[in-house]
């Protein structure tokens, strides 16, 4: 595809995305701009909230990587997807009635309240931790799109080599730093308010992105959608479960699971998805968003990995290779032959993709280090607002260092790697609202910090050990084994210096 094609798109894309910003903008009245940005004003419509919640949890993630993850598990991320609807309903159950009724901006704050202030301080500390690997993986993914099919061809993707031994390449952290840039751009005055609004037409974009991507490969193959579900079971992804090798990484029992708590850690105890369900005008509206948000992604999850075993079957029948499972999409999009438009529809997706998760990231990111971290809210608000401006783009420049650290040194499967970050960095969340809301002890405060880094030390020992020794992995089900471990430390701990 015509590189200067795509750059056009790109400024296209980005001249929408500050148009919604400037009309969202305008909502925002005077003396109201830090309750627009961290809840968009507690008046965002729940339809409007859960479509574009559906775009940030998919992100570039399931756009990219789990159609390329077929090849390798077939249809089993079903299995953890299946989980997640476990999770999503003891959200709506038992944590969305909680964040309501105590009003939080800041889901943390709950920490205060229970344990202390070091409890509430460390609940954010690892959040933030977890969001920035987070969104800094997505935009990786990303950006390597942008290296492979535009830097390369028009050969901006030049080396500079610093401090004698780091070769930092150029065009990819100049692409890097101007997804960033337009990120800031529309999010730093509306900030949640706009991003509902965003984040919505980002969400249609990726999706008739893959209706499209999907339709076009199976005419090209010559099938009808008809026959596409026999095609499927007779080829060698139509794998489901895996129910025979208890060892195994994907096993039935872990996956589901995994997938339960993953919902509720990654969702349900995280601000960048729970600030968008609290921006509802009340607890009903926001059942009413996470219910329609949790069944609609089991269906697009399913179509995310149809196209996998479509892009598969393609790139079989022309023999075609591909290096890594991640190009695999953008690889036949762009240079598969299938026509220039399946190659713009797919950048646009791609953009939307990109968008979509790091604009909400940086949001709850700011707001997490204003609200819970500097207390913003105490202040007047001419000083909030200018802490949040100085938050807002420290954390922008934050997300651009870690972009370019992880992109010297991953060489996974992006899905694999969010998941593995995860199980490390939201254990300790876990653990501490478990604790929180199934007891009533009380540890001592000075002493919950040191357990939420302990308990992630020592969960990745475990897994190392029975790895090299028995050959098993907790896989994705090593989050809830983290989330257990601080559970049993701050249980230790409560009962030798805490109190009822």
């Amino acid at each position: 595809m015509n590189p200067q094609m795509v750059i056009g798109v790109f400024f296209a894309y980005v001249l929408i995305l500050l148009g919604i910003a400037r009309w969202t903008n305008r909502k925002i009245k005077k003396g109201n701009s830090s309750q627009h940005f961290f809840a968009a004003s507690k008046s965002a419509p729940w339809y409007a909230v859960a479509f574009g919640m559906l775009g940030a949890s998919l992100s570039g993630v399931t756009f990219i990587s789990v159609p390329g993850w077929v090849n390798s598990q077939g249809f089993t991320y079903m299995q953890m997807v299946l989980g997640y609807l476990i999770g999503y309903g003891f959200i709506m159950a038992v944590l969305m009635p909680l964040y309501y009724r105590m009003g939080l901006t800041s889901i943390y704050g709950y920490f205060a309240s229970r344990f202390g202030d070091r409890a509430y301080k460390t609940g954010a500390a690892f959040f933030i931790l977890s969001r920035v690997i987070g969104a800094s993986f997505r935009l990786f993914l990303i950006a390597l799109v942008l290296e492979l099919f535009v830097l390369q061809p028009l050969e901006w993707d030049f080396q500079w080599r610093a401090f004698n031994s780091i070769d930092i390449p150029v065009g990819y952290a100049a692409s890097v730093a101007v997804i960033l840039a337009v990120i800031w751009s529309y999010t730093r005055q509306g900030g949640l308010g706009t991003i509902v609004w965003t984040d919505t037409l980002q969400t249609a974009a990726m999706l008739i992105a893959v209706v499209y991507s999907g339709n076009a490969i199976v005419h090209a193959l010559g099938w009808s959608w008809s026959e596409v579900p026999s095609h499927i079971a007779a080829s060698p992804w139509n794998q489901w479960i895996v129910w025979d090798d208890w060892k195994a990484s994907n096993h039935l029992v872990k996956h589901v699971l995994a997938g339960a708590f993953v919902a509720t850690a990654m969702t349900g105890m995280d601000q960048d998805m729970m600030q968008k369900n609290l921006a509802c005008r009340n607890l009903r509206e926001a059942r009413w968003n996470m219910g329609s948000f949790s069944i609609v992604l089991v269906v697009v999850n399913v179509l995310f990995l149809t196209l996998g075993a479509l892009l598969y079957s393609w790139i079989e029948m022309k023999g075609v290779s591909i290096e890594r499972a991640d190009s695999l999409y953008p690889t036949v999009a762009l240079d598969g032959g299938l026509g220039i438009g399946l190659g713009l529809i797919f950048l646009i997706g791609l953009l939307a993709s990109a968008f979509s998760s790091a604009d909400s990231a940086l949001t709850a990111l700011t707001t997490s280090v204003c609200v819970d971290l500097l207390d913003t809210e105490s202040m007047p608000e001419v000083q909030a607002k200018r802490k949040r401006e100085q938050i807002h783009l420290g954390m922008t420049v934050a997300l651009f260092g870690v972009i370019m650290a992880f992109s010297s040194a991953n060489d996974t499967s992006v899905v694999a790697a969010i998941f593995t970050a995860a199980n490390y960095t939201y254990g300790p969340i876990l653990g501490l609202f478990a604790f929180g809301l199934a007891t009533s002890r009380k540890p001592k405060d000075e002493l919950i910090p040191v357990v939420a880094i302990l308990a992630p030390l020592f969960c990745y020992g475990l897994e190392s050990y029975l790895a090299s020794t028995f050959s098993f992995s907790f896989g994705f089900a090593l989050l809830p084994v983290n989330g257990l471990l601080t559970f049993f430390g701050l249980a230790v701990v409560s009962f030798t210096f805490g109190k009822k």
